[in-house]
């Protein structure tokens, strides 16, 4: 019997759509990593501009710091007047921040390694550490490395301020616990460590990104529970260059956190609906 001329063509077109595909999808492989290869070397490139200006920020930054230590309370009105970090301080934390004369940040020197954020104390009552730092390491392969000094109470002193915790059901109440416990958690071990490291990154984040860059904005502003009603975190482009574990740049390069977003989103959105309403009328 014949091969039948119709069903044999048919076959040959679906073929040539085949290879044509297949061909197309090579050649896109190709853009693709020609892209890839030229975002592999913008990164580079803002990496070693933002390495650069690390520089020419850290003696300017040594000079706001020498001036806020002229200013009583300074680092302690910024932080109640956050939204987030505010939240942070109970009671007794902020008789203790009284005594905190400066805060620094510092990242690694090729920037995408890591950075440290390190609180430092005058003469207390509390524990005898000058220096509480906290420093987050980027790995190549594997979750981000974190470390923190070991606070050393006083007498009397160590148990309402992160070292002891009291705990309902699985998970600590974070809202009565110590800003302390930023640094006495990460030495410890139990099944809420990833939960308390995730939290402990944020604030890391924060600090570094948000409040270090201006604290002059939040020292300046009293906290308004109504601004920050619906409140929100995004990220948007603008100080720091953000890594990921593997030292790459993040899809946005540069990063800072924006608060009261959705407040302000909302009111935009009731205000569009009154025009709508009285366009209708």
């Amino acid at each position: 019997m014949g091969v039948d001329k119709g069903k044999k063509q048919k076959v040959d077109e679906e073929n040539n759509i085949d290879g044509d595909l297949v061909f197309s999808i090579e050649k896109l492989q190709e853009i693709q990593d020609e892209l890839e290869k030229i975002n592999e070397e913008a990164s580079d490139k803002v990496l070693e501009v933002e390495q650069k200006y690390n520089e020419v920020r850290k003696p300017v930054y040594d000079k706001r710091n020498n001036i806020i230590k002229a200013i009583p309370d300074f680092w302690l009105t910024a932080f109640l007047s956050h939204p987030v970090l505010g939240e942070l301080l109970t009671e007794e934390d902020q008789k203790i921040f009284k005594f905190l004369s400066s805060i620094e940040v510092e990242e690694s020197k090729d920037v995408k390694s890591g950075y440290s954020i390190t609180f430092n104390f005058s003469a207390n009552p509390y524990f005898e550490n000058t220096k509480l730092s906290k420093t987050s390491t980027f790995l190549e392969d594997g979750p981000t490395k974190i470390s923190a000094t070991t606070i050393k109470w006083k007498e009397g002193m160590g148990i309402p301020n992160g070292v002891a915790h009291e705990k309902k059901g699985n998970k600590r109440s974070h809202a009565e616990e110590s800003f302390f416990t930023w640094f006495s958690e990460v030495n410890q071990k139990d099944e809420d460590e990833d939960e308390a490291l995730e939290i402990q990154d944020e604030v890391a984040e924060i600090i570094k990104d948000d409040l270090w860059p201006n604290p002059l904005t939040y020292f300046n502003n009293e906290p308004d529970e109504e601004d920050f009603d619906g409140y929100e975190m995004a990220m948007v482009v603008v100080h720091g260059v953000v890594v990921d574990n593997g030292g790459r740049l993040r899809q946005g390069q540069l990063a800072v956190i924006v608060y009261g977003v959705a407040g302000k989103e909302s009111e935009g959105s009731e205000d569009d609906e009154e025009d709508e309403d009285g366009d209708e009328e």
